[in-house]
């Protein structure tokens, strides 16, 4: 990859002014395969019905909303609390992998003296 490659990866491309032509082509493209997809998926349906429902009925709307982002924070608080409570007290994830560092190291030594004693070497 060259340095104008680099470049473009860092900082992006240009941004046209809007009065070129280039731009301005690129974008309708982007809008209408946007519109196409909506439709096809019928999202624009139901950005309308929801659209519809927030217009005639906006506080109930605005509770609906602000409600499920508040349930939600609630939810996580809830499930972080019962995730700490749960944790076994006084074991950490570093005092675990000592001692089972630790006991591979006794099992290694272990070995190794037995195997000395079978070949009848003293013990280092």
């Amino acid at each position: 990859m060259n340095i104008k490659g680099f470049r473009r990866m860092l900082f992006g491309e240009k941004m046209p002014d809007n009065d070129d032509p280039q731009y301005k082509e690129r974008y309708e493209r982007d809008v209408d395969a946007g519109r196409k997809f909506a439709k096809a998926t019928r999202i624009d349906r139901a950005a309308a019905k929801v659209q519809g429902f927030a217009n005639a009925h906006r506080t109930l709307f605005l509770v609906l909303v602000f409600g499920f982002v508040i349930g939600t924070f609630a939810w996580n608080i809830y499930r972080l609390t019962v995730v700490y409570r749960h944790q076994p007290a006084g074991r950490t994830a570093t005092e675990i992998q000592d001692s089972v560092l630790r006991q591979r190291y006794k099992v290694l030594q272990e070995g190794e003296i037995r195997e000395n004693k079978n070949r009848g070497n003293e013990p280092q």
